[in-house]
């Protein structure tokens, strides 16, 4: 998709396929029409064909899909980024996705920045195996490398937090422990070993999904680089993400028709989402 700047029908397909599958589950569980939220990411919103596909999937579906940008795919995540923080601490937050990069400054638990770049594991090495002129990749690669640097220095980042499934994956192969940091260097040594492997290697000997065997490399640079550009030399690796956020937002709106129908106690107050639904790779 990155490569072609269009949804392929079949990849349509299949996302229409799974979103009816998903439209039944809720029947099934006789979720409310409006007790959902779909959003679309990079892919999407950077596609030439991205708001036509949301389109029929409302006409053939009935279901919304919320295209949003950099910006909003931030303030979700921010919803529960914000209570890992401690006081009068600084951090810069990274999260790879598939086709975009976005990062957060927090200064003393307060977001003071916010920048998203069009680049991402999926669509770096689409972008490479099409043999697309890489002038624009190494552009977009210097604002990203200068908007960092500056707002680290700015706001005097010390730490950072990563977000995403490909840092997931990288952490418990770090095997850092239980809610602890992993350091610049495991990363570094991480990903320098996958580096060397093939992708069947990748599969049968790291147990990698085949799905996260060609990524996970590409999207690692990406943490690494910006950890080094920040000047940082450990990552928090909370077990949270874009989803996370999603669920924030929808218990928060819908609050009071959940205590109503009694599932929350009177008085209850409105908790951080702690849960995580199952990850789709």
């Amino acid at each position: 998709m990155f490569a072609s700047g269009r949804i392929s029908a079949k990849k349509e397909e299949k996302f229409i396929k799974f979103l009816h599958a998903l439209r039944l589950l809720m029947e099934v569980h006789d979720v409310a029409p409006n007790h959902y939220l779909i959003c679309a990411t990079s892919a999407m919103r950077t596609a030439q064909n991205g708001q036509e596909v949301a389109a029929r999937i409302q006409q053939q579906l009935g279901m919304t899909v919320r295209v949003i940008d950099g910006q909003d795919e931030a303030a979700f995540i921010n919803r529960v980024i914000e209570n890992l923080l401690e006081d009068k601490k600084h951090y810069i937050h990274i999260d790879v996705g598939g086709g975009s990069t976005e990062f957060n400054i927090y200064h003393d638990r307060r977001k003071v920045a916010s920048q998203s770049f069009e680049v991402g594991s999926i669509r770096r090495m689409q972008q490479e195996e099409a043999g697309l002129s890489t002038e624009a990749m190494r552009e977009t690669w210097q604002r990203m490398e200068e908007w960092v640097t500056e707002n680290a220095r700015r706001y005097h980042v010390t730490r950072a937090i990563g977000t995403g499934g490909n840092i997931n994956k990288l952490y418990s192969m770090a095997q850092a422990g239980v809610d602890k940091p992993v350091t610049r260097r495991r990363i570094a040594t991480i990903l320098d070993h996958l580096t060397s492997m093939s992708m069947d290697e990748r599969v049968n000997v790291a147990l990698l999904n085949p799905d996260r065997a060609d990524v996970i490399v590409p999207a690692g640079h990406i943490y690494l680089s910006a950890m080094e550009w920040a000047n940082v030399h450990q990552m928090i690796v909370p077990d949270i993400g874009l989803k996370d956020g999603m669920l924030q937002t929808l218990f928060e709106e819908h609050f009071d028709e959940f205590r109503a129908e009694g599932d929350l106690k009177p008085g209850c107050p409105k908790p951080a989402m702690q849960s995580r639904p199952t990850e789709v790779e």
